[in-house]
């Protein structure tokens, strides 16, 4: 049974998102490192926020160096008044030095806190894979778009918080 069908069966109230984006606003952070991969995330992201009704002039695209500075970059969109949420899109990938390691999981720690410490969406979407491959796949070759997905879980959270809030 999936938990929308158990909230019906037990007539509990239920909040949920709308994947309807007419009017919002959204900050991408992206990362040049490893830019064969991020710029099909990016692609990926831009074209599913067109898809759920967001026009181009509500979205802002802020390139970074690499996943490390995502999380204060993407804290200072999600200040910003006129930005809803922030996708945060990135490739880290494993080599043969422990940098990988230190690197994802700043830059998912910092991510999470940006959200934390702004009040708003901010979206982690960054690769985290052993291999190139696996990146590539998770970068609309194989296992779908992970940009994609990400812009998809922004829009579902940015509604689900307009829900909560009134």
């Amino acid at each position: 049974m999936r938990t929308n069908d158990a909230c019906t069966l037990h007539r509990v109230n239920t909040i949920t998102g709308s994947m309807t984006a007419k009017g919002l606003r959204v900050g991408i952070v992206c990362g040049r490192f490893n830019d064969l991969i991020t710029d099909r995330l990016l692609s990926g992201a831009i074209d599913s926020l067109h898809r759920h009704g967001v026009d181009d002039k509500n979205i802002t695209v802020t390139w970074i160096p690499g996943a490390f500075e995502a999380p204060l970059v993407a804290r200072s969109l999600a200040e910003r008044d006129d930005i809803d949420g922030v996708i945060c899109l990135g490739a880290v990938i494993r080599g043969a030095t422990s940098h990988y390691d230190f690197v994802a999981g700043q830059a998912a720690a910092g991510i999470q806190r940006a959200s934390m410490d702004s009040g708003k969406p901010v979206i982690f979407g960054i690769l985290t894979t052993e291999t190139l491959e696996q990146a590539l796949d998770r970068a609309g070759a194989k296992v779908g778009n992970k940009g994609a997905e990400a812009a998809v879980t922004l829009i579902e959270t940015v509604s689900v918080l307009n829900e909560i809030a009134g």
